[in-house]
């Protein structure tokens, strides 16, 4: 996470607000930006706390080191590591999101090996979409939540985990890619349906037997 400042100028004046902005790196290599908390325009003072509180300069270079987290009226004295201290009783829970689920969800995907077959079969596309993820996410979202498309588009998947457990963005969820997505399907419907009866025979050593009536 860094300072990110945005500069716009009013009534022939600068403004320059803040903002606290986490950067990821996908697997295809491409960073995206999420931000995290709008600071506004602050001091040069308070931008200088919250910088420390993200980061630690050691020797000239910046690299993350581990700090110690101190209830504010319990700092301690005398030589310690890097700490913060932390106004317990101001303390406020933002943004959470479902992550149990998610995890358990994509742990049955990947037992059913749902992962492998897809990831073979959706390609991914001159533009960068995984389709592949495109439909976990969707298969997911049906499975935890069910609902519809746009309610996935607009609401669901910023309130879940699910982004960062398959290291995408919300442009998997885009509302034309996920109809799109669906179009996508037909033609494998049979290969479907073959591997999840061969997984099925692996993961319970069943058989299947058919039973006719004359």
């Amino acid at each position: 996470m860094y300072l990110k400042c945005s500069i716009r100028r009013k009534d022939g004046k600068e403004h320059r607000s803040w903002s606290v902005v986490e950067s990821r790196r996908l697997r295809d290599g491409r960073c995206v930006q999420r931000h995290v908390l709008y600071l506004g325009e602050i001091s040069d003072s308070q931008r200088a706390a919250w910088q420390k509180s993200i980061e630690v300069l050691v020797d000239g270079q910046t690299r993350p080191r581990q700090m110690t987290i101190f209830p504010e009226d319990r700092l301690p004295h005398g030589e310690w590591t890097p700490y913060i201290g932390v106004k317990l009783n101001e303390m406020q829970l933002h943004r959470p999101r479902q992550w149990g689920a998610c995890w358990w969800g994509l742990q049955v995907w990947q037992q059913l090996g749902l992962d492998e077959f897809w990831a073979a079969r959706l390609a991914v596309s001159r533009e960068g979409t995984h389709w592949d993820q495109v439909l976990t996410a969707q298969v997911l979202y049906q499975l935890i939540d069910p609902g519809s498309e746009w309610r996935l588009h607009r609401h669901w998947f910023e309130h879940s985990a699910l982004g960062d457990l398959l290291d995408a963005d919300s442009r998997i969820v885009a509302d034309d890619t996920l109809y799109r997505c669906l179009d996508k399907l037909v033609e494998h419907k049979a290969a479907l349906f073959s591997h999840l009866q061969a997984r099925w025979r692996d993961l319970f050593n069943a058989r299947l037997m058919c039973c006719c009536t004359i």
